[in-house]
């Protein structure tokens, strides 16, 4: 499918989607850096109201499914601080790249499935022919005990 009728914002709405607060930096950095064209976000972290939505190893404490929400709640973070950032989604023109950090066990083979969470989001919030590349990785530990970390480039448009 490539990109549906109206705007990302509108697409939200339709998903019945109600993006949280963007949420604050746990250290000296800013979450979102433009240059030119591009919209860079710092790590973004499936946390709700400042806490983790789940915690562990995907594979151990938490399984696919609950990897799967992680993903795509901090997603919606990472959504939320595009919004802050550039005032409006539909000023995004493409989403360049999603890179997936993501806390398992040494013999987890399901990274990919775990970074559709969030894919599938953005595929439905921008349409297919501006899904990102991506990459999606293990890793052994992340802020706050959170099983995985989002970190995502924009191109922007408007």
């Amino acid at each position: 499918m490539d990109t549906p009728p109206g705007g990302a914002e509108q697409r939200l709405k339709e998903l019945g989607i109600v993006l949280p607060a963007a949420p604050l930096p746990l250290g000296a950095y800013v979450e979102a850096v433009q240059t030119g064209k591009l919209l860079f976000l710092s790590g973004i972290l499936p946390v709700v109201d400042g806490k983790p939505r789940h915690v562990g190893r995907v594979g151990v404490e938490l399984d696919l499914e609950a990897g799967r929400d992680a993903a795509f709640t901090a997603c919606l973070n990472a959504l939320a601080v595009v919004r802050d950032e550039l005032g409006s989604l539909d000023k995004v023109s493409r989403v360049v790249r999603l890179a997936v950090s993501i806390v398992a066990e040494p013999d987890f083979r399901s990274h990919p499935l775990v970074a559709d969470g969030a894919s599938e989001l953005l595929e439905a919030v921008f349409g297919k022919d501006k899904t990102s590349t991506r990459r999606a990785l293990g890793v052994v530990s992340l802020p706050l005990g959170a099983p995985l970390e989002l970190e995502l480039i924009f191109e922007i448009g408007q």
